[in-house]
């Protein structure tokens, strides 16, 4: 039987991980998208300001690789979420680097990224997020499958562009929520 991955201490997990200028900058693939997702990536301010508001600290660990087109659509506006907010911080880690710590995340049995990884103050994991919004992994998990690869892939991209990831930095936060114990935190 698997031991759920919640509660697991992920302190020398965490102090191994990069930052994401870091990880950028060992980049070698989607490094031209990966510069300006981040450089556009926005937290909205209502969002901001509930993060800032959430009681105790909160460490995301994020499993991930370059050429991933999920993560370089989500990563970014989630590192943004942490340079903005004084109780989130964020490191990340190359999944191809980590299989056991990625073999207890998996997504229908598959290794799918990215990862993030919601840990408390004492670096405890209390949820965790992944590999992509939970509305289009639901679409790309039945309508997306019958579309041919590029057809699939580009609507991927057009739903992300369309939210410049207000729902990943929803969900994350109703993660956060939940394991601090705020009943009310969605947006008003």
């Amino acid at each position: 039987m698997k031991i759920p991955p919640v509660g697991r201490d992920r302190r020398s997990a965490y102090a191994s991980g990069q930052t994401l200028s870091e990880f950028l900058a060992s980049a070698t693939a989607n490094q031209s998208l990966w510069a300006a997702l981040s450089g556009r990536a926005r937290v909205p301010e209502d969002v901001a300001a509930r993060a800032g508001r959430m009681p105790g600290t909160w460490h995301l660990l994020v499993l991930l690789e370059d050429w991933c087109g999920d993560a370089v659509n989500t990563i970014p506006v989630i590192a943004r979420l942490a340079e903005r907010s004084p109780n989130i911080y964020v490191r990340v880690l190359r999944r191809d680097e980590h299989p056991g710590l990625m073999d207890e995340h998996l997504t229908a049995g598959k290794r799918a990224i990215p990862v993030v990884m919601v840990l408390d103050d004492e670096f405890r994991e209390a949820g965790w997020w992944g590999p992509r919004p939970r509305e289009l992994q639901d679409w790309a998990t039945s309508l997306g499958v019958k579309l041919a690869k590029p057809d699939r892939y580009r609507e991927l991209r057009r739903w992300y562009a369309v939210d410049r990831g207000r729902t990943v930095l929803e969900e994350i936060l109703q993660i956060i929520c939940k394991a601090a114990g705020v009943s009310q935190c969605r947006a008003a």
